[in-house]
């Protein structure tokens, strides 16, 4: 999964200024208890942290 897709699919769930509010200060245990922006940032991917993010947040098989 591209980075630019992980945004259009945070904004579309989200909201563009939830996502990025989120994206920063929401802590996730599956990716080792950072935000987001920590994960994308330490080199998992778009796609791991999708998934983490569809998880935490029970978001629906479709957008999955």
């Amino acid at each position: 999964m591209r980075l630019s897709l992980f945004w259009q699919r945070m904004h579309a769930e989200f909201g563009e200024t939830y996502a990025h509010s989120l994206a920063r200060d929401h802590v996730l245990g599956q990716l080792g208890s950072r935000t987001v922006e920590q994960a994308l940032a330490d080199g998992v991917s778009a796609k791991e942290v999708w998934q983490a993010v569809c998880t935490e947040f029970d978001l629906p098989a479709s957008v999955r």
